[in-house]
């Protein structure tokens, strides 16, 4: 499917917050909310690594900056990676009706859980996103690998 023009937009402001994110030196992951006028209503990326939170992935930190809201129903998330499980359920649960993906190829996360609710999940395979991650996962492994949750060696702690 291609994306349309809001669509694009949303991922792009996406991308430029996986990119600060980057710069910050975090985990390059983006996301951004969108309302049915094409409006960004709020923006995340991911902040773990910067803050020592571990819940702070980007769709999180987007959805808390998002505040309260009683539109969830009418939102457009786009974020530069597959949903994690637990951002995946923050969707859910807000009842997002449509995520727009950047790419799966590195991590594929609970698409299937988004599908099995009934929300509509594009996956723009942007090259941006895909080469940003592949750059990251080479320069940082053990980085990736606590991002995602991979055990550590139990010796060095």
């Amino acid at each position: 499917m291609e994306l349309t023009s809001r669509d694009q937009a949303a991922l792009d402001a996406a991308i430029e917050q996986a990119r600060k994110s980057l710069s910050e030196g975090g985990i390059p992951i983006g996301a951004a909310l969108m309302d049915a006028h094409g409006v960004i209503v709020a923006l995340g990326h991911n902040q773990r690594v910067q803050t020592g939170d571990p819940t702070a992935h980007a769709e999180t930190v987007c959805i808390r900056n998002a505040g309260r809201r009683r539109d969830w129903h009418t939102l457009t998330m786009a974020t530069t990676l597959s949903p994690c499980a637990m951002c995946t359920g923050t969707a859910v649960l807000h009842r997002i009706p449509r995520i727009i993906i950047g790419e799966h190829m590195t991590y594929t996360g609970r698409e299937d859980w988004l599908a099995a609710e009934g929300v509509d999940v594009v996956v723009a395979h942007d090259l941006r996103c895909t080469s940003m991650m592949e750059d990251f996962i080479a320069a940082r492994p053990e980085l990736w690998d606590e991002d995602i949750g991979v055990p550590g060696d139990c010796t060095n702690g």
